[in-house]
Protein backbone atom coordinates (compact mmCIF):
# COMPACT_ATOMS: atom_id res chain seq x y z
CA UNK A 1 0.00 0.00 0.00
CA UNK A 2 1.01 3.60 -0.88
CA UNK A 3 1.48 5.56 2.59
CA UNK A 4 0.80 9.15 2.48
CA UNK A 5 1.47 11.68 5.26
CA UNK A 6 -0.71 15.00 5.15
CA UNK A 7 0.23 17.58 6.69
CA UNK A 8 -2.84 20.01 7.14
CA UNK A 9 -3.89 22.40 9.41
CA UNK A 10 -7.50 22.76 8.40
CA UNK A 11 -9.32 19.86 10.37
CA UNK A 12 -12.74 19.77 7.83
CA UNK A 13 -10.16 19.99 4.23
CA UNK A 14 -7.83 17.37 5.87
CA UNK A 15 -10.79 14.75 7.33
CA UNK A 16 -12.57 14.99 3.24
CA UNK A 17 -8.81 14.69 2.01
CA UNK A 18 -8.54 11.65 3.88
CA UNK A 19 -11.37 9.92 3.35
CA UNK A 20 -11.09 10.37 -0.78
CA UNK A 21 -7.74 9.17 -0.87
CA UNK A 22 -8.44 6.28 1.59
CA UNK A 23 -11.29 5.45 -1.07
CA UNK A 24 -8.66 5.10 -3.85
CA UNK A 25 -6.78 2.80 -1.97
CA UNK A 26 -3.33 4.96 -0.02
CA UNK A 27 -3.00 4.50 3.64
CA UNK A 28 -3.37 8.65 5.35
CA UNK A 29 -1.98 9.66 8.72
CA UNK A 30 -2.96 13.53 9.03
CA UNK A 31 -0.81 15.47 11.18
CA UNK A 32 -1.99 19.30 11.71
CA UNK A 33 1.52 20.46 12.90
CA UNK A 34 4.91 20.45 11.76
CA UNK A 35 5.74 18.76 15.27
CA UNK A 36 3.14 15.72 14.77
CA UNK A 37 4.54 15.63 11.24
CA UNK A 38 8.22 15.16 12.20
CA UNK A 39 7.19 12.65 14.73
CA UNK A 40 5.12 10.10 12.32
CA UNK A 41 8.02 10.63 9.94
CA UNK A 42 10.27 9.15 12.65
CA UNK A 43 8.11 6.15 13.11
CA UNK A 44 6.65 5.47 9.98
CA UNK A 45 7.14 4.98 6.54
CA UNK A 46 5.89 7.08 3.90
CA UNK A 47 5.97 7.21 -0.17
CA UNK A 48 4.13 10.80 -0.23
CA UNK A 49 4.26 14.11 1.87
CA UNK A 50 1.06 15.81 1.17
CA UNK A 51 2.40 19.51 2.67
CA UNK A 52 0.76 22.50 3.53
CA UNK A 53 2.76 25.95 3.79
CA UNK A 54 1.33 27.91 6.78
CA UNK A 55 1.12 25.75 10.14
CA UNK A 56 0.17 27.01 13.40
CA UNK A 57 4.18 26.22 14.31
CA UNK A 58 5.75 26.81 11.56
CA UNK A 59 5.63 26.98 7.40
CA UNK A 60 6.13 24.14 5.08
CA UNK A 61 8.89 25.41 2.86
CA UNK A 62 11.33 25.29 5.88
CA UNK A 63 9.26 21.39 6.43
CA UNK A 64 10.56 21.10 3.11
CA UNK A 65 13.56 21.99 3.22
CA UNK A 66 14.33 19.95 6.54
CA UNK A 67 13.04 16.84 4.75
CA UNK A 68 15.59 17.53 1.99
CA UNK A 69 18.22 17.16 4.10
CA UNK A 70 17.43 13.08 4.91
CA UNK A 71 15.23 12.02 2.23
CA UNK A 72 13.87 12.62 -1.47
CA UNK A 73 10.29 11.33 -0.83
CA UNK A 74 7.96 13.01 -3.03
CA UNK A 75 6.45 16.28 -1.77
CA UNK A 76 3.27 18.10 -3.00
CA UNK A 77 2.90 21.50 -1.63
CA UNK A 78 -1.22 22.24 -0.94
CA UNK A 79 -2.08 25.56 -0.06
CA UNK A 80 -4.09 28.67 -1.09
CA UNK A 81 -0.60 31.18 -1.95
CA UNK A 82 -0.59 31.20 -5.72
CA UNK A 83 1.74 33.85 -6.42
CA UNK A 84 4.20 32.86 -9.04
CA UNK A 85 6.99 33.51 -6.51
CA UNK A 86 5.71 31.19 -4.10
CA UNK A 87 5.53 28.37 -6.70
CA UNK A 88 8.76 28.81 -8.06
CA UNK A 89 9.93 28.75 -4.55
CA UNK A 90 8.14 26.18 -3.78
CA UNK A 91 9.73 23.96 -6.44
CA UNK A 92 13.39 24.97 -6.36
CA UNK A 93 14.00 24.04 -2.47
CA UNK A 94 13.14 20.32 -3.55
CA UNK A 95 8.98 20.16 -4.09
CA UNK A 96 7.71 17.85 -6.64
CA UNK A 97 4.44 19.30 -7.52
CA UNK A 98 2.53 22.84 -6.10
CA UNK A 99 -1.46 22.46 -6.22
CA UNK A 100 -3.51 25.76 -5.41
CA UNK A 101 -6.49 25.76 -3.14
CA UNK A 102 -9.35 25.23 -4.06
CA UNK A 103 -8.80 22.49 -6.11
CA UNK A 104 -10.20 19.39 -7.96
CA UNK A 105 -10.39 15.70 -6.13
CA UNK A 106 -9.64 14.22 -9.24
CA UNK A 107 -7.03 16.24 -10.31
CA UNK A 108 -5.02 16.18 -7.11
CA UNK A 109 -5.24 12.41 -7.34
CA UNK A 110 -3.88 12.39 -10.99
CA UNK A 111 -1.38 14.54 -9.60
CA UNK A 112 -0.22 12.14 -7.03
CA UNK A 113 0.02 9.17 -9.66
CA UNK A 114 1.79 11.26 -11.79
CA UNK A 115 4.28 12.44 -9.61
CA UNK A 116 4.94 8.77 -7.99
CA UNK A 117 5.41 7.31 -11.17
CA UNK A 118 8.02 9.72 -11.73
CA UNK A 119 9.50 9.17 -8.49
CA UNK A 120 9.37 5.53 -9.49
CA UNK A 121 11.27 5.82 -12.89
CA UNK A 122 13.83 8.46 -10.90
CA UNK A 123 14.80 5.35 -8.70
CA UNK A 124 15.16 3.08 -11.70
CA UNK A 125 19.67 2.70 -12.08
CA UNK A 126 21.04 5.30 -14.56
CA UNK A 127 24.45 5.53 -16.03
CA UNK A 128 27.09 6.46 -13.56
CA UNK A 129 27.58 9.89 -15.36
CA UNK A 130 26.61 11.25 -18.43
CA UNK A 131 29.57 13.82 -20.32
CA UNK A 132 28.70 16.12 -23.11
CA UNK A 133 31.05 18.80 -24.40
CA UNK A 134 32.60 20.21 -21.19
CA UNK A 135 29.80 19.37 -18.99
CA UNK A 136 29.29 16.30 -16.27
CA UNK A 137 26.36 15.09 -15.01
CA UNK A 138 26.53 12.28 -11.90
CA UNK A 139 22.71 10.90 -11.47
CA UNK A 140 23.83 9.12 -7.90
CA UNK A 141 25.08 12.30 -6.18
CA UNK A 142 23.41 15.41 -8.58
CA UNK A 143 26.63 16.82 -9.24
CA UNK A 144 26.94 19.18 -12.37
CA UNK A 145 30.57 20.16 -13.14
CA UNK A 146 31.72 22.13 -16.20
CA UNK A 147 35.56 21.92 -17.07
CA UNK A 148 36.05 19.98 -13.56
CA UNK A 149 34.47 22.98 -11.53
CA UNK A 150 31.35 22.56 -9.29
CA UNK A 151 27.88 24.24 -10.61
CA UNK A 152 25.48 24.54 -8.66
CA UNK A 153 21.33 23.93 -9.91
CA UNK A 154 18.37 24.00 -7.88
CA UNK A 155 16.22 21.00 -8.28
CA UNK A 156 14.18 22.25 -11.27
CA UNK A 157 17.60 23.31 -12.84
CA UNK A 158 18.77 20.01 -12.41
CA UNK A 159 15.67 18.15 -14.11
CA UNK A 160 15.71 20.56 -16.47
CA UNK A 161 19.14 19.92 -17.66
CA UNK A 162 18.61 15.84 -17.10
CA UNK A 163 15.67 16.73 -19.83
CA UNK A 164 17.62 17.90 -22.22
CA UNK A 165 21.10 15.24 -21.62
CA UNK A 166 18.73 12.46 -22.18
CA UNK A 167 17.20 13.62 -25.56
CA UNK A 168 20.13 14.80 -26.98
CA UNK A 169 19.81 16.52 -30.45
CA UNK A 170 16.14 16.45 -30.31
CA UNK A 171 13.86 19.47 -30.53
CA UNK A 172 11.51 18.98 -27.44
CA UNK A 173 8.83 21.17 -27.51
CA UNK A 174 7.31 23.45 -24.29
CA UNK A 175 4.88 21.67 -23.50
CA UNK A 176 7.13 18.10 -23.98
CA UNK A 177 9.55 19.79 -21.31
CA UNK A 178 6.95 20.61 -19.02
CA UNK A 179 5.57 17.26 -18.81
CA UNK A 180 9.07 15.89 -18.72
CA UNK A 181 9.44 18.09 -15.46
CA UNK A 182 6.31 17.73 -13.99
CA UNK A 183 5.34 14.61 -15.45
CA UNK A 184 1.36 16.41 -16.13
CA UNK A 185 -0.08 18.83 -18.94
CA UNK A 186 1.97 22.16 -16.91
CA UNK A 187 -1.37 24.23 -16.89
CA UNK A 188 -0.40 25.03 -13.65
CA UNK A 189 2.82 26.70 -14.30
CA UNK A 190 2.96 29.84 -16.43
CA UNK A 191 4.48 29.57 -19.48
CA UNK A 192 6.91 32.40 -18.52
CA UNK A 193 8.27 30.29 -15.43
CA UNK A 194 9.57 27.52 -17.99
CA UNK A 195 11.68 30.51 -20.24
CA UNK A 196 12.98 31.66 -16.63
CA UNK A 197 14.81 28.47 -16.02
CA UNK A 198 15.93 28.06 -19.51
CA UNK A 199 17.64 31.66 -18.89
CA UNK A 200 19.12 30.98 -15.60
CA UNK A 201 20.24 27.33 -16.80
CA UNK A 202 22.00 28.74 -19.62
CA UNK A 203 23.40 31.72 -17.43
CA UNK A 204 25.13 28.47 -15.69
CA UNK A 205 26.27 26.25 -18.36
CA UNK A 206 27.00 28.27 -21.14
CA UNK A 207 30.24 30.20 -21.87
CA UNK A 208 28.15 32.91 -23.54
CA UNK A 209 24.26 32.78 -22.33
CA UNK A 210 23.40 35.14 -25.43
CA UNK A 211 24.77 32.93 -28.33
CA UNK A 212 24.09 29.21 -26.21
CA UNK A 213 25.98 26.66 -27.88
CA UNK A 214 24.35 23.71 -25.71
CA UNK A 215 20.80 25.17 -25.44
CA UNK A 216 19.69 25.85 -28.66
CA UNK A 217 15.76 28.08 -29.18
CA UNK A 218 13.82 26.32 -31.95
CA UNK A 219 12.00 29.31 -32.73
CA UNK A 220 7.87 29.06 -32.67
CA UNK A 221 8.81 24.97 -31.40
CA UNK A 222 10.84 24.80 -28.16
CA UNK A 223 14.46 23.70 -27.40
CA UNK A 224 17.00 21.23 -28.53
CA UNK A 225 20.28 19.81 -27.11
CA UNK A 226 22.90 20.98 -29.35
CA UNK A 227 25.81 18.63 -28.16
CA UNK A 228 26.56 14.65 -28.17
CA UNK A 229 25.94 12.75 -24.95
CA UNK A 230 28.44 10.40 -23.34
Amino acid sequence: MINILLVEDDSTLAIGLKYALENEGFGVEWANTIEAATKALNQAQFHLIILDIMLPDGNGYDFCRYIRKHSNIPIIFLTSYDEEVNIVLGLDIGGDDYIIKPFRVMELMSRIKAVLRRHKTSQQKEPAYFVSGDIKISPESRKVTKNDNEIILTPIEYRLLLAFIKHPHQVLTRGQILEYLWDIDGEFVDDNTLSVYIRRLREKIEDKPSSPSYIKTVRGVGYRWDCDVQ
